[in-house]
């Protein structure tokens, strides 16, 4: 399905990219190809829906972020889409999407948010119902990262 190249590119960006100011051409320098071609390979790949985005992940302790917390918030079904862009619109959040409620458990919109402590998180979701009208919601303060990894697709470490 994929070409020796496409699955050389996907390994080397499914893990961390390098923090560097052209950070495709150290990826093509690794496999021997122009940065132009990795970009198009890339930009292919997204054409087709193979890629559908490309995430990064913000190491929250290691930037003076000691608390975070997923809050869960009950909106109305009509509302969840404005209520949602709103949401996403603070600075704060890092992450706001829509689940189905469960029998014991009403909430349909959540937002993760990052802080420096606990009291600021609560702040944050109180600025949060003040902007959304939105007053039902429940804070689940993170307690200990079990798990923070990227997808592996392919060998991360492709014999080149």
């Amino acid at each position: 399905m994929f070409s020796d190249l496409e699955r050389k590119i996907i390994a080397l960006i499914q893990g961390d990219m390098p923090v560097e100011k052209h950070p495709y051409q150290v990826i093509a320098e690794k496999i021997g190809v122009a940065e132009e071609t990795v970009l198009s390979v890339l930009k292919d790949l997204c054409d087709s829906g193979i890629i559908r985005r490309f995430g990064a992940t913000l190491r929250h302790q290691k930037s003076g972020f000691n608390a975070n917390a997923m809050i869960a918030w009950k909106v109305d079904e009509g509302r969840v889409e404005e209520v949602g862009k709103l949401m996403a619109a603070f600075d704060q959040v890092s992450h706001c999407y829509r689940r189905n409620p469960g029998k014991d458990w009403p909430y349909n919109l959540y937002t993760m948010v990052h802080a420096v402590d606990e009291a600021s998180c609560r702040k944050i979701a109180g600025n949060i119902s003040e902007k959304t009208k939105v007053d039902n919601y429940e804070i689940l303060f993170s307690r200990k990262e079990l798990k923070k990894t990227s997808m592996q697709y392919f060998d991360d470490d492709p014999d080149f």
